[in-house]
């Protein structure tokens, strides 16, 4: 499911065409126009995908199938707390997987997937480098090491909470 573009990714969208429109044509193009998209709204909607196909008179399966096939592209919009679960061998061993199962399941959202209020993202991650925390998982840029399952509901109330508090603040001042 792809959410709806937000009035943010409306703006980058119109952004993004002069620039797609200057750009050069040729089926060599197609990688850098995906960048370009991807660099501009932090993801490739629908509309991103039409744009360059349309660009690059070629059909959107075409380019839905290029973009689908690299592991650099993403679909769906980042969350404002990306939530990315290692999974190297350190991690897997010790029940990364399960990690990774919580937070689907405390967000309800599944890997790869973002919430509807774009607050959280979840990805599974290859090696972060701190086998000796292991299971590691990464909210946002803070790492949390030794990870368990209880800890799953502790991080993401913890986030919500601190968004509570920053809405509070920013409300009085």
């Amino acid at each position: 499911m792809q959410l709806p573009l937000s009035a943010e990714d409306e703006l980058h969208l119109k952004a993004l065409q002069p620039q797609i429109a200057d750009s050069p044509t040729g089926r060599g193009q197609l990688i850098p126009l995906l960048q370009m998209a991807q660099k501009a709204l932090g993801y490739l909607p629908d509309e991103a995908l039409s744009l360059v196909a349309d660009h690059l008179a070629v059909n959107r399966s075409e380019v839905y199938g290029v973009a689908s096939f690299y592991n650099q592209f993403r679909f769906n919009p980042p969350g404002r707390n990306p939530v990315k679960v290692c999974m190297g061998t350190a991690c897997h061993v010790r029940g990364g997987e399960i990690i990774l199962e919580n937070f689907e399941r405390k967000l309800q959202i599944r890997e790869g997937e973002t919430s509807e209020d774009r607050e959280f993202s979840i990805e599974r991650v290859a090696c972060v480098g701190c086998c000796a925390l292991a299971p590691v998982a990464l909210v946002g840029e803070t790492l949390h090491g030794h990870m368990a399952p209880s800890k799953v509901e502790g991080l993401v109330l913890r986030v919500r909470l601190e968004k509570e508090k920053a809405q509070r603040e920013a409300a009085q001042s």
